[in-house]
């Protein structure tokens, strides 16, 4: 599943944007004060490490469940998975595409990909990928029913052309399919391996079917996982320079009192605000990145938001610079699209500007913002009944519920909240009879592509993400033309133009966007900053601030 919501499950990576997500405007590499005065480095990357360590100890946000990606992959999975197996492209840590065991990449005409495999790569058992095994892998990952198989969605054959050569038939120009070969649809797998473990492949204990700056030597189910490093890893500058890395998993309150204590050296947060702490702190340091996060009000077609004018006043109404301090503790950015902008993988100038053009999403609605939002209330009627405002208890989710009241309630609207246990609310994504529930419900929400198409293909009237049924053909043929558009010059216009319809239409409220958060220890660097840690492998970077 390539696109989700706030569960820590495949997260979203995407997006070569290096400018800031944050309050501060500040650039890539650089600093600034935001409006509550908090100084945090915002880029891809982290100071480069002067030296090596023999440990470190880092915490996952839970326990991994399987290491076989076509099963499933969840946040923890991917951490780990980024460390210690390869890819046919590789992530990088500002989000752009470099090649990995795909030493080139050419669409040679509208339906077909020419991949370049590169014969000096290994696996960690020391046999050579052939390309043989990257034709059997991603025959694995496109077999129906594997977890990454809505990634080969187009595709209708793969074959060996040659020694070194794969040929990739597609239906139709998929511009985004190469973009999936850096995530777990591209991981090469050691058909021998998988084939000799059968169903314990990807359990604790069982053998590594991959090739990566590190192994796994340990899985202790309910404790932690213990990777070492590859000294024999084929690229030997990327041969990392922490030895050992012991990854421990905990909640958001026990990894930050982990941190306080001393007894790990970094964390990537999901939530932002749980690093403000930090900022200030003599021993750990906050850094954040770009990111395709962005939490957003979904409304539904249950009622009164069913009516777009409804949605685009409630959208002008609400006040996003105030729930960016208040639930985000200033670590966040007002924002109008439901996309981050590390999502801008490409043609970067040219979506900022789109952006910066974008009515209908104020981070402070003005007098005039309100003054139009009644005027669509009284062309759209006031509803008879309240709307309904989802909330899962948590305290963002609380914060961001109480403010779409409040925005309801500045342009005559009334409003409530109605609680739904956390375990139940990710069901608001395939439950009709819990949408039902509800006319808006608030959630984070990220793609894994660097490229907004990878989100606005929601907008299609056939899309199982278009909970209000949006319905515009000319949206649906705008869709199918950028996903055709191998140019990224033109996929980027007919990209800017469905944001266009989709900010318009309200179809979903987009509320604040939050940028990759990572806390680590002064003694330590080299970690990237970016949401890159799902696929790149984050870890060989680390090292010693000190030589």
């Amino acid at each position: 599943m390539k696109i989700k919501h706030s569960r820590w499950r495949t997260a979203a990576v995407a997006g070569a944007a290096v400018m800031a997500l944050m309050i501060t405007g500040c650039s890539g590499g650089g600093s600034g004060e935001t409006t509550a005065g908090i100084d945090v480095p915002f880029g891809p990357t982290t100071p480069k490490a002067a030296g090596g360590l023999d440990t470190v100890t880092w915490m996952l946000p839970g326990e991994p469940t399987t290491l076989d990606a076509d099963i499933d992959a969840t946040t923890p999975d991917d951490m780990i998975l980024a460390n210690t197996c390869d890819r046919l492209m590789q992530l990088q840590p500002d989000l752009s595409l470099g090649n990995g065991i795909a030493s080139a990449a050419e669409w040679v005409d509208d339906t077909h990909l020419r991949l370049t495999i590169r014969q000096d790569a290994t696996f960690h058992d020391g046999s050579r990928v052939t390309t043989a095994d990257v034709l059997w892998s991603m025959q694995r990952h496109a077999a129906e029913g594997a977890a990454e198989s809505d990634e080969y969605a187009k595709v209708v054959k793969i074959e060996q052309s040659g020694a070194d050569t794969i040929v990739v038939t597609t239906t139709q120009p998929d511009a985004i399919f190469l973009q999936a070969m850096a995530g777990d649809g591209g991981i090469v797998w050691n058909p021998r391996v998988i084939t000799a473990e059968g169903s314990k492949f990807g359990s604790p204990g069982s053998a590594s079917a991959c090739g990566g700056p590190y192994r796994v030597e340990e899985w202790k189910p309910g404790s932690q996982v213990t990777l070492v490093r590859n000294d024999e890893y084929w690229q030997k500058d990327r041969v990392g320079k922490v030895e050992r890395a012991v990854l421990r998993w905990a909640d958001e309150a026990a990894t930050v009192n982990s941190l306080t204590a001393g007894e790990v050296q970094g964390a990537y947060f999901e939530n932002p605000a749980a690093a403000r702490p930090f900022v200030s702190s003599a021993d750990n340091a906050v850094f954040q990145g770009p990111a395709t996060n962005a939490w957003v009000a979904e409304a539904t077609p249950r009622g009164a938001l069913s009516d777009v004018r409804l949605r685009q006043a409630l959208s002008l109404a609400i006040n996003r610079e105030g729930i960016a301090q208040a639930a985000f503790s200033g670590l966040a950015q007002a924002w109008k699209t439901p996309v981050g902008s590390g999502a801008w993988g490409y043609e970067k100038d040219e979506f900022q500007a789109a952006y910066d053009r974008l009515e209908g999403a104020p981070a402070k609605p003005a007098d005039a913002d309100i003054e139009r939002a009644k005027q669509l209330v009284a062309e759209a009627g006031v509803p008879s009944e309240p709307l309904v405002i989802a909330s899962n208890g948590t305290p963002v989710h609380n914060v961001i519920a109480n403010a779409l009241v409040d925005a309801a309630k500045k342009i005559g609207l009334s409003a409530k909240i109605l609680a739904v246990p956390e375990v139940q609310y990710g069901d608001f994504y395939n439950d009709e009879k819990l949408r039902d529930s509800a006319d808006l419900w608030p959630d984070v929400y990220y793609i894994s592509k660097s490229d907004p198409l990878g989100f606005y293909k929601n907008g299609r009237s056939d899309s199982s993400r278009n909970f209000v049924a949006y319905d515009d053909p000319a949206y649906d043929a705008g869709v199918d033309a950028a996903y055709a558009a191998t140019d990224d010059a033109r996929r980027a216009k007919l990209t800017i133009e469905l944001e266009k319809k989709w900010v318009e239409n309200a179809i979903w409220l987009p509320v604040v966007a939050t940028p990759a958060t990572l806390v680590m220890s002064k003694r330590v660097t080299g970690a990237p900053a970016s949401a890159s840690y799902l696929y790149y492998p984050w870890l060989a970077d680390l090292g010693s601030a000190k030589g």
